[in-house]
């Protein structure tokens, strides 16, 4: 249901922000410990019938714990406002439902939205059937708008997408971010269309079957248009980030803190029906308290979602390797759903590209990739000559759907020096295994924009910012970032509007040439782990992996009561002659990379295989093979 409007008290268990209460009236509340009085003034009117501005300023009544409220008269939705701390400064509401103006104009009153014609029917999809697709919305398409998305959301559901994962569309500086650069984290991007432009992309989703997966940023805020610190002890200098203060989760006021950003998530929810939210960075965020913000904020999510009978998940971005994240609240871990596994994707990634620099030097061989499939982690307290030190804690105990894999993500592709792709990497053979390892895997996969059909526009960093120090800092920090690569060429001027546009997807390519035969390999791989109850049932219990450190071979057998597959990654530069563990029985090839069907060199695996245990195979360098068991052996 959409958000009711709010009932009128006395205390401070109103919404934070602006609440529209019907018949011209709004309730403001907002937590300023740092103040001694507070104004809310009026800017101005969109009414019809009364065009020219006006302003007022309406005391704030003091409350309980540093909050301050007012309730105004003659207040519309669409009217502008900004609070006045301490009759001086005027900033516009943390809690802002919209920034019309941008970061440092005025917030906008938003009144309740027209009901969606989805909400009777859609209820989520379980998390098992989630298979992502990552969207940053401005570069998606030319636009550069939730809009845009609506028209193309037919062809991702044809590929067999059922989760669009939106990077963070919180209010940021300028028109061009990836979105971590949020100060606003209430307000929708105003460039990308703002509230009413995300309550149409995800009514269409939900139309079409698709969940919406938002990432969200509670790590840090950015540097730019971040007046949280004017309001309240928002930030503490007991820790740091990469990014600037750590945002105060333990120190004194932190129980204000933490009730800002949990009622944050729960707005995604209430409000624009967010399935799930993807939280940044993780391991940023800094807090030694008995009961953590990320448990509380865990447990807060899924409340909301029972009450409300519908299914909502909560997926972190951890780089600790911390079982604990997923860990059950009942046994001390913190309860959340699913989080990205990094390790899968440096694995994959050095065994394809060879690199061996940066973090990608713990990385890369046959023997790490069987264990990424048959645990999640692959460091799991082993020492890391990256880090200079042990690493990571066993997830042999976390259950397969718990883990979102993927061989690409904004932050791999567009952490590298040029933003290049893996499709500027690797061959095409490559790259149609990388397709085969991530969608045969038993995890949950996460797709790339445009790494479904070999998008070669890169994904370089950007920023709009307006000071010109800021923009010379960003500029240093992104020259310094890559010192531990050997990556050639200049880094693009993050500020420049050119490297924005040269991100942009060349969505018209999907047709041509080898580009639609990749397309067609993802759609058919997709279609099978629908297809096949082996391939649907993510389960490490149902699942042998074998290896062949020398030959460069990883052999997977996956099974689900009479459903049985088998499968075979090549990831060596030369044939192989191998003799492979295939279970007794009788065996038909369901796809092969390299048959003509999909550009190959021509197979060299026939078509049936007849297993007593073993079945001698000759496999080319960069190719996979999956097989259905037709018929068991008689002897099972």
């Amino acid at each position: 249901m959409r958000r009711e409007p709010a009932r009128e008290t006395a205390g401070i268990d109103m919404e934070l922000g602006a609440t529209y209460l019907g018949d011209h009236r709004c309730h403001f509340l907002v937590w300023a410990p740092r103040a001694k009085k507070m104004e809310v003034h009026i800017l101005r009117s969109r009414r019809a019938g009364n065009p020219q501005p006006r302003k007022r300023a309406i005391g704030m009544e003091p409350l309980e714990r540093g909050y301050y409220r007012a309730i105004a008269e003659d207040v519309e939705p669409g009217e502008r406002y900004v609070y006045r701390l301490d009759g001086k400064k005027e900033r516009p509401d943390p809690a802002s439902r919209y920034q019309p103006e941008g970061v440092h104009g005025p917030s906008e009153v938003q009144g309740p939205a027209a009901p969606a014609g989805d909400e009777p029917t859609w209820v989520g999809l379980p998390l098992e059937q989630y298979l992502f697709y990552e969207i940053h919305v401005g570069t998606f398409t030319p636009e550069g708008t939730f809009d845009a998305i609506l028209p193309r959301l037919a062809e991702l559901a044809r590929l067999g997408i059922t989760a669009i994962e939106l990077m963070p569309i919180a209010q940021f500086p300028g028109h061009r971010n990836w979105g971590y650069d949020g100060v606003f984290p209430f307000a929708t991007q105003n460039s990308y269309g703002g509230p009413e432009g995300l309550h149409r992309l995800v009514s269409a989703c939900h139309r079409c079957g698709i969940a919406v997966v938002l990432d969200v940023v509670y790590n840090h805020l950015g540097p730019e248009g971040n007046y949280l610190a004017d309001y309240g002890p928002y930030f503490t200098d007991r820790y740091r980030t990469s990014w600037g203060p750590a945002i105060n989760y333990d120190g004194p006021q932190n129980d204000e803190v933490r009730r800002y950003f949990v009622s944050n998530a729960l707005y995604w929810i209430r409000e624009f029906h967010i399935d799930a939210l993807r939280l940044d960075a993780i391991h940023a965020i800094m807090d030694t308290s008995a009961q953590p913000f990320l448990e509380e904020l865990g447990r807060k999510v899924h409340e909301e979602a029972e009450q409300r009978d519908r299914r909502v998940f909560v997926i972190a971005e951890s780089d600790l390797n911390d079982p604990r994240v997923l860990r059950p609240r009942a046994l001390g871990g913190l309860g959340l759903d699913a989080q990205w596994n990094d390790d899968f994707h440096h694995t994959l990634h050095g065994l394809l590209t060879k690199e061996q620099d940066g973090y990608y030097r713990d990385f890369g061989t046959v023997g790490q990739m069987a264990k990424a499939f048959r645990e999640g982690f692959v460091m799991s307290g082993e020492y890391s000559t990256y880090r200079q030190r042990r690493h990571g804690h066993s997830s042999r105990e976390i259950p397969a759907h718990q883990f979102v894999v993927f061989a690409q993500n904004h932050d791999q592709v567009g952490n590298r020096a040029l933003g290049d792709r893996l499709s500027q990497l690797v061959s095409f053979e490559a790259l149609k295994l990388a397709a085969g390892v991530l969608l045969l895997s038993p995890f949950l996969p996460l797709l790339f924009m445009g790494e479904e059909y070999g998008e070669i526009a890169p994904f370089q960093y950007f920023v709009s910012h307006s000071d010109p120090s800021l923009i010379e800092a960003v500029r240093k920090g992104r020259q310094e970032e890559f010192t531990a690569f050997p990556w050639s060429g200049e880094v693009p001027d993050p500020q420049a509007e050119t490297t924005f546009l040269r991100s942009k997807l060349h969505w018209e390519s999907r047709r041509e040439e080898h580009h639609q035969v990749l397309l067609d390999l993802y759609r058919e791989l997709i279609g099978l782990r629908r297809e096949l109850p082996a391939l649907a049932r993510l389960s490490k219990e149902s699942m042998e992996v074998t290896l062949d450190e020398k030959k460069q071979v990883l052999s997977l057998d996956r099974w689900s009561g009479a459903s049985h597959i088998f499968a075979s990654f090549h990831f060596g530069d030369s044939p192989a002659s191998l003799t492979l563990p295939v279970p007794p029985g009788e065996w038909r090839k369901r796809l092969d990379s390299d048959d003509q069907r999909w550009r190959g060199r021509g197979s060299l695996i026939p078509e049936a295989v007849c297993s007593m245990g073993k079945v001698p195979f000759t496999m080319n360098p960069k190719s996979f093979a999956l097989f259905v068991r037709e018929r068991a052996s008689s002897n099972e």
